[in-house]
């Protein structure tokens, strides 16, 4: 193979004008190629060295040329390629440094920073920014802050990165939009909170109501050696209470989720179980929660919170 077909290759079929010259070829068996339809023009200067449809990874190999060798892919797109995001996500997004002036590369939405020695992720060949830099850039750019809660619980519940890893991240930047939001959403998710469900149950339900804490996530592995999770457990009390976010626990775990109501019935174990309905109105939770865990033995007193509608009783 040719240097310049190990560089194609290494690159989804796609190469610069400097790489091919830089190997050898000159400018008129690049116009040759050209001509005779072997290569195509993806981008002023950037080529593809084959026929037919442009694959993704194609695509963003030449948008990453384009934009220059110290440029790399960001955003939803750093996050499709570390699995934040299950599908391609349209425009391809690219960071490069703040010194660097690039035209408009049609298809691509370019961003700048001062910072990119710290935020790329090193080892791959396709360039991107660490999870964490990704998590807090897609954060920061978010409409809602919900949102943004999601992305930083999508990454930890899916073990992308860690809590401490997006916090260090975070303190790092001296401008973070929602910061102090941000990193309590890292603290919930370092205690276990996976969901931005889940954030709003242990805010809004739990603290503001003064609630006993339950245990979230992990539950000894069951006789038959598989490891069960519930959303919050009371141990002590017998209640388990589940939440269901759609964004989080698709259609294909429906029939896990009867399972697993149907045995903790089967032990006497109370399940109450909410989705994103139920929780925007807190204080009606609070009150079925106290009603479960007093049926269970708790003889805490819960407290009113700051809500004028707030219903629960001390």
């Amino acid at each position: 193979m040719t240097r310049l077909g190990e560089v194609a290759r290494q690159q989804a079929g796609v190469v610069s004008r400097a790489q091919a010259l830089e190997v050898g070829l000159t400018p008129g068996a690049i116009r040759a190629h050209l001509r005779a339809g072997r290569w195509s023009a993806v981008y002023q200067g950037i080529y593809r060295t084959f026929t037919g449809a442009v694959p993704r990874r194609a695509r963003l190999w030449a948008v990453l040329l384009r934009a220059g060798p110290t440029a790399v892919l960001s955003h939803q797109t750093a996050a499709e390629l570390s699995g934040l995001l299950a599908e391609p996500c349209d425009p391809v997004h690219v960071t490069i440094p703040l010194s660097r002036r690039v035209r408009v590369i049609p298809g691509a939405v370019l961003h700048r920073s001062a910072r990119l020695e710290h935020a790329r992720q090193p080892g791959p060949d396709l360039r991107r920014t660490r999870v964490e830099e990704t998590v807090i850039d897609l954060a920061i750019s978010a409409r809602k802050h919900e949102v943004a809660i999601g992305w930083i619980t999508r990454a930890c519940g899916r073990r992308l990165t860690t809590p401490d890893r997006i916090r260090a991240a975070i303190t790092r930047r001296p401008r973070v939009r929602w910061r102090r939001l941000l990193l309590a959403v890292v603290d919930d998710t370092a205690d276990g909170c996976h969901s931005v469900l889940e954030r709003r149950f242990l805010r809004d339900v739990e603290h503001d109501h003064r609630l006993p804490r339950g245990r979230r996530q992990k539950v000894p592995p069951q006789k038959s050696g598989r490891r069960r999770y519930r959303d919050v457990a009371y141990d002590d009390f017998g209640t388990v209470v589940e939440l269901d976010g759609r964004a989080y626990h698709p259609e294909e775990r429906r029939s896990e989720d009867r399972q697993r109501d149907n045995e903790a019935a089967a032990a006497a174990i109370r399940t109450l179980r909410y989705g994103w309905s139920d929780v925007a109105t807190p204080c009606a939770v609070a009150v079925q929660v106290v009603r479960a865990l007093r049926s269970g033995g708790w003889r805490g007193r819960p407290r009113r919170c700051r809500r004028v509608e707030c219903v629960v009783r001390p």
